[in-house]
């Protein structure tokens, strides 16, 4: 991609960095339909996709709030179903604002295409290039975190087996991640055990698409806004060493414009993913919590594959909190620093009424967009280390409570 005849072809740069989005929003029939571009068979196909993945979704998700409500067990196995079920709150979440807000995030990506337009010079499109690699491999990463620690969860739990006594008959099944309420489906017989089984590993694919395309919309989307602000950056300082005053005052004016286009991003990125980056960090807050128990215990019993499962898992949910706490606290830092540029460059060079100018956008950087979890948390590094402190506080509570 660094070739230069690569970096002025615009529609393939922003599918370099778009593409893993766009593989995820098709894969959950997610991506906007135009009746220009489709026809009316594939718009059904689409709506029978979101109908089937929305209907698993359901059917596992409100059986195992019942079993964990209603049905007469011990605390420790009801416990056990808490991580998968908050899981699916946080993948059903996911699901249904990538749903509502899919027509918002298609106008993100054209705004996009657009700045891959609008900057035309080859050393500011190496910057936006670099950013767009930033966000492409981070969202691979993240998205093989939470579909590798997912399925390696549910494979393991599935591989074990339980011997339960009916009557006469002594039979062994296959525990689902995510039990189901006994009074609705009792999934100790066949076929239901392998049917449901069936549903509940959809229901998963379904759950873990959405959470890593919210990860992946967050990631891009800033990474994209950073790059932005880094070209700003480079206008800013070659504006200062402008000697003419009519080339001085129209860069000026491009300067101001992109950068209100580029906090009118960022603030379409808060608008779009605030309310999915609280459900997230509220999920990871308290899988952290559980799985941290789980591994303690089962580290106690020496359970091999359980350790493994929950280790797996809680390391991926580590991992993919700091990404998307770093990536808002990087963009936060970006938007900032355009006004500590702006102050630190030689404004004394230029002619009085373009310096003056130079205040809007010292004025504006004071005033930072950022980006946060359901406009309650900041997404940020410190926000990072309270989310692992109030796990850890939870975890202690936990152990207290059932020892």
């Amino acid at each position: 991609m660094s070739d230069p005849k690569h970096i002025t072809d615009n529609e393939n740069l922003n599918d370099y960095g778009t593409r893993i989005i766009r593989w995820f929003l098709i894969s959950l029939g997610a991506w906007p339909q135009t009746s220009a571009s489709n026809n009316k068979m594939k718009k059904l196909a689409v709506s029978m996709q979101i109908f089937i993945f929305s209907t698993a979704l359901a059917i596992i998700l409100i059986p195992c709030m019942l079993y964990i409500g209603f049905e007469k067990k011990d605390i420790k196995t009801k416990l056990h179903a808490i991580v998968p079920l908050f899981n699916r709150i946080s993948g059903s979440l996911s699901y249904w604002i990538i749903l509502t807000r899919n027509k918002d995030v298609q106008r993100c990506i054209r705004h996009m295409e657009t700045d891959w337009k609008l900057v035309r010079r080859i050393d500011n499109r190496k910057v936006m290039l670099q950013y767009a690699k930033f966000g492409r491999w981070t969202t691979a990463l993240s998205a093989t975190f939470i579909h590798g620690s997912t399925y390696i969860f549910n494979m393991i739990k599935a591989m074990e087996t339980t011997t339960v006594i009916i009557g006469n008959k002594t039979i062994t099944i296959h525990p689902m991640t995510c039990p189901m309420y006994s009074r609705i489906l009792d999934v100790r017989f066949s076929p239901a055990n392998e049917i449901m089984l069936g549903v509940q590993y959809l229901s998963t694919f379904v759950m873990a698409s959405s959470i890593a395309t919210v990860y992946s919309l967050a990631t891009v989307f800033a990474a994209h806004a950073c790059g932005q602000l880094n070209v700003l950056h480079t206008w800013l300082n070659e504006l200062a060493e402008e000697k003419t005053n009519h080339l001085a005052e129209r860069k000026l004016g491009a300067v101001v414009k992109h950068h209100w286009r580029v906090l009118s991003f960022v603030q379409q990125i808060e608008s779009i993913m605030h309310k999915a980056c609280l459900s997230i960090l509220m999920g990871c807050t308290i899988n952290m919590c559980f799985l941290g128990y789980f591994l303690v215990m089962n580290w106690s019993a020496f359970n091999k594959a359980k350790i493994l499962a929950n280790f797996i898992t809680y390391m991926s949910t580590i991992t993919n909190l700091f990404i998307i706490c770093y990536i808002g606290e990087i963009l936060t830092e970006e938007c900032e620093k355009i006004g500590d540029i702006t102050y630190m460059t030689n404004w004394y060079k230029l002619p009085h009424k373009t310096a003056l100018g130079l205040i809007l956008i010292i004025m504006q950087s004071s005033h930072t967009i950022k980006i946060t979890a359901g406009k309650l948390f900041l997404l940020s590094i410190a926000t990072f280390g309270d989310v692992l402190k109030t796990s850890t506080a939870y975890l202690n509570i936990l152990r207290t409570m059932t020892t």
